[in-house]
């Protein structure tokens, strides 16, 4: 009980502490808020009071950040000012001695106009932007004179030895320069022109175009060129790289050889010449095309690097003068009298302008050098008609040929052999011939090819049928049609023109080539071979001297058997001192019409010499009737058309 008392006391005692001690904790808490108050209150005055000066010290800052841009605006003015009184000077010393640092001070002083007219404060200062302005216009003007300058002290004239280094090997001339005339050099070149092989192989061919400005220097001249363009000075450019390289390649060309010759000149000279100027034409038409032409555009293109028009314009009109010059030769050609001969040159050069046409489409881009493209594809067509026209001349000139050249003894007509060996050449240009042919509706090349080839062969038939006429003895007017048709048959069966004219066409002829042979037999040797017949020797009435107790000579007159032998050997002496001045120049055919004629001429004269020679035999001076044996004839007949003359007949 006494303990319980005690622990309420106790107790009591904690409680009445610990409300003594929050009271005085709510005390101290309300002195607290009181001081905090009394700060709060001094804060708030505190920047009330600093807020003029906090103002003051940003309007300090913010002056020190404009002074710090203006400061830095001047700088970069005066930096801008001073690089442009550099690049003046530099501009006014000139790029002589230094074109690098010219055409950046051009750049710096562009630079500076930008900067300078970007400023408002000097964006209206006429002063400045004058002057500038005018600088710049002296800049070019002395980059004008600095290009040119430069393109002329290296722009020279191309040796002609220079230009036939750079070609292949193959190409090369031996020893006379194509530009001489001389006869021996000009036919060897000529000849060398049209070569097959050179044809098939034209695509492995390499040309190395020479060098005609330094490497070194074509940057630079591209640099000036960004600088006049820039400046809007093309034309002035245009003009300068015209009047300096045009006159260049021209000087080029003329070392080479060309000529400017217009349709009169061509008409004034000889053949002979004229055959050796075609052929140099045609190897200067490679050179000029294949490695100075080409080289200009190299030039050309580097120092227009970037202005593809501009380029094509220049090198348009750099060429035109020389392209000009090489194309008034060829059109005097083919505007010229038309002549057989001259179908071959007109080949030779529709050849060579077939042969550079895929030079000329890269070389001659663009719409600037359309006119020279299209005046080189003029010429082509030209050429192509030319040659086609006289291909026509030369069918009717075969056909209508009226030459009296004598072939007194029936051989090969010269006009035979030129038509040939004329065919001949005109295979030679098989190709080239079938572009000729294109177009041509209904008929494939080849087929058009081989219908003027047979026209031109049945031409000259017709030429050699007349010319046949003027044979007063019938069998030589065969012999010679014989040997003119066997010639033709032949040369045609060992050319290129065998496939194409086909078997046929050969067989037929072959033909007509035993008709004559048949028809040279018949006119020749019936007169002779009628006097060995029996037909009017055998006697039915049995009257005159006959042979007695011969059955095979019976009711033969021995006179008439006399009459017969001395006619047969007066024909035949005449004939053996006739034909064998005539010819049969092929010696195949030449034996076979001999054996021909003597398989029918010698078992005739056996026959007869063996049934009537007895009547003779016992004769005096027999030998005046039977004067030749079998053998004899046979040796005498293998003497026939050797074109012996009348003094070695008689010997």
């Amino acid at each position: 009980m006494v303990m319980a008392v005690a622990s309420d006391d106790l107790l009591g005692q904690k409680a009445s502490a610990m409300r003594a001690s929050l009271e005085r904790s709510q005390t101290i808490t309300d002195d607290v808020v009181s001081i905090l108050g009394s700060f709060d209150h001094r804060l708030s005055a505190l920047e009330t009071a600093m807020r003029p000066t906090q103002i003051r010290t940003h309007s300090i800052r913010k002056a020190h950040e404009n002074i710090d841009r203006t400061l830095k605006t001047a700088e970069a003015i005066l930096v801008h000012f001073d690089q442009y009184y550099q690049a003046e000077a530099k501009i006014i010393k000139g790029p002589h001695e230094d074109v690098k640092s010219y055409l950046e001070a051009i750049d710096q002083l562009r630079r500076n106009i930008r900067f300078f007219n970007n400023k408002k404060g000097f964006k209206n200062d006429d002063g400045i932007s004058i002057r500038a302005n005018n600088l710049i216009a002296e800049a070019i003007s002395k980059l004008e004179e600095e290009f040119k300058r430069l393109l002329s002290s290296y722009s020279k004239p191309v040796e002609p030895e220079r230009l036939f280094s750079s070609l292949p090997n193959t190409m090369r001339p031996s020893s006379a320069s194509p530009g001489h005339d001389d006869d021996s050099s000009s036919k060897n070149h000529s000849s060398y022109i049209h070569s097959e092989p050179h044809k098939n192989n034209a695509d492995t061919v390499v040309y190395t175009p020479p060098v005609l400005i330094p490497p070194r220097i074509l940057p630079l001249l591209n640099n000036l060129t960004e600088q006049m363009v820039q400046a809007g000075h093309q034309q002035q450019l245009l003009k300068i790289y015209r009047d300096t390289r045009s006159k260049v390649l021209e000087e080029s060309l003329q070392k080479l050889g060309v000529e400017k010759l217009n349709k009169d000149d061509v008409q004034k000279l000889q053949w002979e010449v004229l055959e050796a100027k075609i052929g140099n034409w045609i190897h200067f038409m490679r050179i000029a095309v294949k490695l100075l032409f080409a080289a200009e555009r190299k030039v050309c293109d580097q120092i227009f690097e970037g202005f593809d028009s501009l380029s094509d314009q220049c090198f348009a009109e750099v060429t035109t003068n020389s392209i000009s010059m090489l194309l008034s030769f060829g059109e005097a050609i083919a505007k010229s009298k038309r002549s057989p001969e001259k179908l071959f040159v007109l080949l030779d050069m529709y050849e060579i302008l077939q042969e550079i046409h895929s030079e000329i489409e890269i070389l001659f881009k663009g719409r600037a050098c359309s006119k020279i493209r299209e005046a080189v594809m003029g010429l082509t067509k030209q050429l192509a008609q030319t040659a086609q026209e006289t291909f026509g001349d030369f069918e009717e000139a075969v056909e209508k040929d009226a030459t009296k050249t004598a072939v007194t003894d029936g051989t090969v007509h010269p006009l035979t052999s030129y038509v040939i060996n004329y065919v001949k050449f005109l295979f030679d240009y098989r190709s080239t011939l079938n572009q000729l042919f294109q177009g041509i509706e209904g008929e494939s090349d080849s087929s058009q090819l081989a219908s003027v080839t047979m026209r031109i062969l049945q031409a000259l038939q017709t030429n050699l049928d007349g010319k046949s006429k003027q044979y007063r003895d019938p069998a030589l007017t065969h012999l010679f049609l014989m040997n003119n048709i066997h010639y033709i048959v032949r040369s045609v069966r060992r050319s290129e023109a065998k496939d194409l004219m086909g078997d046929d066409w050969i067989q037929r002829h072959r033909k007509i080539v035993q008709q004559h042979a048949n028809q040279y037999k018949r006119n020749a040797w019936a007169k002779i071979l009628q006097s060995l017949s029996i037909q009017g020797l055998i006697s039915s009435s049995g009257g005159g001297s006959t042979a007695g107790g011969d059955g095979g000579s019976s009711g033969a007159s021995r006179a008439v058997v006399k009459e017969r032998f001395k006619a047969f050997n007066t024909m035949f002496e005449e004939l053996h001192q006739k034909q064998s001045q005539w010819t049969v120049p092929d010696t195949e055919l030449r034996e076979s019409l001999i054996l021909a004629v003597a398989e029918v001429l010698l078992p005739a004269y056996r026959s007869f010499v063996k049934r009537f020679g007895p009547l003779v035999e016992n004769v005096k001076s027999s030998q005046r009737y039977i004067k030749y044996s079998a053998e004899d004839l046979e040796r005498i007949l293998g003497e026939f058309f050797e074109g012996k003359n009348m003094n070695d007949s008689k010997r």
